[in-house]
This record gives C-alpha cells, sequence and structure tokens, in this order.
C-alpha cells in the first residue's frame, strides 16, 4: 500500500511542479539552478523508480533475473550499443536466467 501512496504523492508533486512553472515569473524560471534542477529532477525519479521495480520485492531486496538484465543493459550502454540493442540485451538476458530458473 505505501508503493500507492508514494505513486499519488509523487503525482501530486509533479502536477505542482508543473503549475508552479506556469505560474512562476520568467525571470524564477531562468535562474541556473532551477534550469539544473528541471533537467535532473526527471532523471532522477526514473532511476529511482526503475530500482524500485528492479530490486524491490516488497520491503526486500530481490536480486532475481530482473537485476541481471539491468546489469547487461548497463554493460552494453558502456560499450556505447545502440538504445534498441541495450533494450534486446536486457530482454534476452532476463528471459535466459529466467528460463534457467533463476
Amino acid at each position: 500500500m505505501t508503493v500507492w501512496i508514494a505513486i499519488v504523492v509523487t503525482a501530486l508533486g509533479c502536477y505542482l511542479v508543473k503549475y508552479l512553472g506556469l505560474a512562476a515569473p520568467a525571470g524564477v524560471l531562468e535562474r541556473p539552478l532551477v534550469k539544473r534542477l528541471a533537467a535532473l529532477l526527471p532523471v532522477a525519479l526514473l532511476a529511482a523508480l526503475t530500482a524500485q521495480q528492479t530490486f524491490a520485492e516488497g520491503p526486500h531486496l530481490m536480486l532475481d533475473a530482473k537485476a541481471a538484465g539491468v546489469a547487461a543493459a548497463a554493460v552494453a550502454l558502456v560499450l556505447w550499443a545502440p538504445f534498441l540493442l541495450v533494450i534486446g540485451v536486457a530482454v534476452a538476458v532476463t528471459a535466459g536466467v529466467r528460463a534457467l530458473g533463476g
């Protein structure tokens, strides 16, 4: 249930931030700190969601086929593979680990 509370709070927070962006004076939005936060916040939220969905099973840490797929995708990214190939590698490794019983 706490995951749903976090999702609702995050959704409301995103709506509030969007509303504040529309209501804020243009001078505030041109500040370097605000621009940097606006660029980094979506990446941080996506990384947190990915980590939670990949490595959490309720309140417990879970290292399973999903973790192997994310690790394979990270290796493919380090090797500068195209994005579709990164996704394909992650899917193939995840399916392979699950097929082997992991």
